[in-house]
């Protein structure tokens, strides 16, 4: 995904849901969530980023366990 896709999901997403203040936006560290212009988008519309300080594939590991629990019990 080339980053400038990702700043216009962004930008889109932002527009139509409005998220609140201190909502929480989870990524994997790859580099077009990395960016500056990316992170600054998140930090200028309030999210909160949690992020290792570095890659580690094992970030989402809690995330994609959670979401597939909730889904599959749907």
């Amino acid at each position: 995904m080339k980053r400038d896709l990702a700043l216009r999901t962004l930008n889109m997403a932002i527009a139509i849901r409005r998220p609140p203040p201190g909502c929480v936006h989870h990524t994997d560290r790859g580099s077009r969530y990395c960016t500056h212009v990316y992170q600054k988008l998140l930090r200028n519309n309030g999210f909160k980023v949690p992020m290792s300080g570095e890659p580690n594939f094992h970030d989402n590991s809690a995330v994609e366990s959670f979401f597939r629990v909730r889904i599959h019990n749907q």
